[in-house]
């Protein structure tokens, strides 16, 4: 079976761009592949400096992906920082990475030029990335079009190790799903919690109402036909909708007498019924924080024995002495 090794940064509070983009995706492969879904929090150390945030974020994302639907008994799910042998790797395959190897990353290069304080980790976050694939043996490493780069440097450290010692790593695949369109913002653009233009998941119902109305539209009037190709409201409608409930919108987008607070209210109706379980979920967890502990622990001992197991091979070619 098809190992698959897929992460979600605890960087706040998950949202429905998330969720589609990335966290749907790892409960369709829990019944399809062998699945790794990890919490990586050191790589979140790159942004965040607030220790108490990231161990608050750490647990919310852990509660949020069990509530969204991620099945511990499916996948091997577990934090980052709960697996030593990782950082242990990824001094390892330092050795093994040219400088320009990196100096040529281009998510580097982005986040500097947005104004985020070049450091050493930062710099480094891909030869992090690649410990994380290389250690579990993953063949394919679900990404965004913007991760690709990075699969692509773990692949070419994989090859230099190999080369000195031997058919050690196996060398992963990137996936990206095309049939993920990028889900808009409030503003029309990604949504993304550094554009400010998210709408959370776990919003009560008062606070959905009132961030789904700051949508942006156009400034067609009531009674008029209006165009739902373009319309922000409807690009996230359509996400909760099959294809008969798309046709259904578009036909009221076409006859006119709707306004765009019908649509939002619409809109703000689909998000909450379709997150219903979740939390419901999610509010248990939270009133059940010691399972969620002993699901990562879990996890977590899964992670480890093969983590151990694959460092052992990794030192006796290194030659870290015992």
């Amino acid at each position: 079976m098809t190992r698959v090794l897929t992460g979600i940064q605890p960087s706040g509070a998950l949202h429905i761009g998330n969720y589609f983009g990335a966290i749907k995706q790892m409960t369709d492969l829990q019944d399809s592949s062998d699945l790794f879904i990890f919490i990586p929090n050191y790589h979140a150390l790159t942004s965040l400096k607030d220790g108490q945030a990231l161990k608050n974020n750490t647990l919310d994302a852990a509660i949020t992906l069990l509530s969204l639907g991620i099945d511990p008994n499916k996948a091997t799910f577990y934090v980052q920082s709960d697996i030593k042998e990782v950082l242990e790797l990824y001094w390892i395959l330092s050795g093994y990475t040219p400088m320009g190897l990196l100096e040529r990353a281009h998510s580097y290069k982005d986040k500097v030029a947005k104004g985020i304080a070049a450091n050493h980790s930062l710099f480094s976050y891909p030869v992090l990335m690649a410990a994380d694939i290389l250690l579990y043996d993953a063949n394919v490493v679900p990404v965004g079009k913007d991760q690709i780069q990075h699969v692509e440097i773990t692949r070419d450290i994989a090859i230099k190790f190999n080369n000195e010692h031997g058919e050690i790593f196996t060398l992963p695949d990137f996936k990206v799903d095309e049939n993920v369109a990028t889900v808009p913002g409030l503003d029309g653009a990604k949504m993304s919690k550094s554009y400010g233009n998210t709408i959370d998941i776990f919003n009560d119902e008062k606070s959905l109402k009132k961030t789904v109305g700051k949508i942006i539209t156009d400034s067609t009037p009531l009674e008029e036909p209006k165009e739902f190709s373009t319309c922000n409201v409807y690009a996230l409608c359509k996400l909760f909708l099959d294809e008969a409930g798309q046709k259904e919108l578009q036909q009221r987008y076409k006859q006119g007498g709707e306004g765009y607070g019908h649509f939002k209210m619409y809109l703000k109706e689909l998000i909450w019924d379709y997150f219903k379980e979740a939390r419901e979920k999610r509010e248990y967890y939270l009133n059940n924080i010691n399972e969620v502990y002993d699901i990562l622990e879990n996890g977590a001992s899964k992670a480890r024995k093969i983590a151990q197991n694959k460092m052992q091979i990794i030192r006796d070619a290194a030659g870290i002495y015992r």
